[in-house]
């Protein structure tokens, strides 16, 4: 789509065509899409490369084969309605100004507890992060809203011909007013998730992700031409 409409690829974190964002999505898919990537604070502390990896994380899949043998992995996508299988999970503060991500060891899958005794011996406890990697959710609504305060969302249909993937434009929705409110009661009900994907060589970034088809949901003015 943006082929066709002479939009240059990048990597800004601006709308992608001038003042508007564009989102596709191919109908019937329930995959994951970025909002935007945004690092916990306190920034300053690097939290993700410096705390969370080295402290809580365990060995890549590929330690010895693509990578070096003592290469570690922090990859994770956690959300307010449940905890991972390694205890990780979403809360906000008691005032609901912060966004924190928590560590329950208590629900650690037992498949883990290897990995387990490993964090008690390189933490030395088993209790809640401290201090814990936050995001202000000021924070969170200015720089959603910097790139995704009006956007719009084009659904495909997909088929296949002769071994060509073939798009078919059906559906346009002009979004507008990226709202707080929805954005919030998206992350309480489990609708926006938070992902982490660190390993020892190279930090890719944390992001808030949506399942593609519920974008939506998050704005105030909804239209569908």
């Amino acid at each position: 789509m943006e082929d066709l409409l002479g939009i240059k690829e990048n990597n800004l974190p601006i709308p992608n065509s001038a003042e508007w964002e564009l989102k596709t999505h191919r109908s019937g898919s329930n995959s994951l899409t970025t909002l935007f990537h945004l690092e916990p604070s306190p920034r300053g502390a690097r939290f993700v490369p410096s705390i969370l990896l080295p402290k809580y994380g365990w060995r890549h899949e590929e330690a010895g084969i693509k990578y070096p043998e003592t290469e570690m992995s922090f990859r994770q996508t956690i959300n307010f309605q449940s905890r991972t299988d390694r205890g990780f999970g979403l809360v906000f503060d008691k005032d609901e100004t912060k966004l924190m991500v928590s560590f329950d060891y208590t629900n650690v899958s037992p498949r883990h507890s290897e990995w387990l005794n490993s964090v008690r011996v390189r933490v030395g406890h088993l209790r809640e992060l401290n201090p814990q990697p936050y995001w202000g959710l000021d924070d969170l609504y200015h720089k959603a809203a910097t790139k995704l305060y009006n956007c719009f969302f084009v659904e495909a249909d997909v088929k296949k011909e002769n071994g060509t993937e073939e798009y078919r434009y059906n559906k346009i929705y002009m979004l507008t007013e990226f709202d707080k409110g929805k954005f919030i009661a998206g992350i309480k009900s489990g609708l926006v998730l938070v992902d982490f994907d660190a390993r020892s060589g190279h930090n890719h970034g944390t992001k808030f992700r949506v399942r593609e088809d519920r974008i939506p949901e998050l704005y105030l003015n909804v239209k569908e031409f």
